[in-house]
């Protein structure tokens, strides 16, 4: 099984949805982005086989995992959204690849 988009919405909705807390869920997204960015300045590179703990690679999970949270706070269909912006990504920046869907 793969972790789709959709996968996410929900299993975040799931364990911690709490739209009454969206701007909790907005200070926490900005907190992590700042932990992203110092990870990113000591280039926290996971090696293999090591700890994801403070690395670049924690840091964007948690900058996803707040984004997401927010979008179910907004009841956003995250998977629809994308396809909406990318049409429109596409046409504003005359871009030569197409998004596409699996089937």
């Amino acid at each position: 099984m793969s972790t789709t988009i959709k996968y996410l919405q929900e299993y975040i909705k799931s364990k911690d949805n709490h739209p009454e807390l969206i701007k909790d869920y907005f200070l926490k997204l900005t907190e992590e982005t700042g932990e992203l960015s110092e990870a990113i300045r000591k280039n926290k590179i996971r090696k293999e086989n090591s700890s994801v703990k403070g690395t670049v690679d924690e840091e964007i999970w948690d900058v996803i995992y707040y984004a997401i949270a927010i979008a179910n706070c907004y009841d956003i269909d995250l998977e629809k959204t994308i396809k909406d912006k990318e049409k429109i990504n596409a046409e504003k920046y005359n871009s030569n690849v197409v998004f596409q869907e699996d089937k």
